[in-house]
């Protein structure tokens, strides 16, 4: 799938991944879409709950893969 940018927060924990993709996300347009990667356990329900709170759409999560991948598109 394609995307626009990339954020790679496997090694960090609770709360950095979420951290560093709210910031990455500020540099970014409505409608682009965030690659991240994460190992954190913690990221598969904090990044969802970021999206929902911050108006971000979760395109898609791979929790199969190591590190888990996540595609973020950025709201409005």
């Amino acid at each position: 799938m394609k995307y626009d940018a990339d954020l790679d927060a496997t090694g960090l924990l609770c709360p950095m991944p979420v951290l560093k993709a709210r910031k990455r996300l500020k540099t970014l347009e409505a409608g682009q879409v965030l690659r991240i990667l994460a190992d954190d356990p913690a990221a598969v329900v904090d990044l969802p709950h970021f999206c929902v709170e911050q108006g971000h759409w979760l395109m898609s999560r791979d929790l199969d893969s190591v590190p888990q991948v996540y595609l973020i598109c950025k709201g409005t």
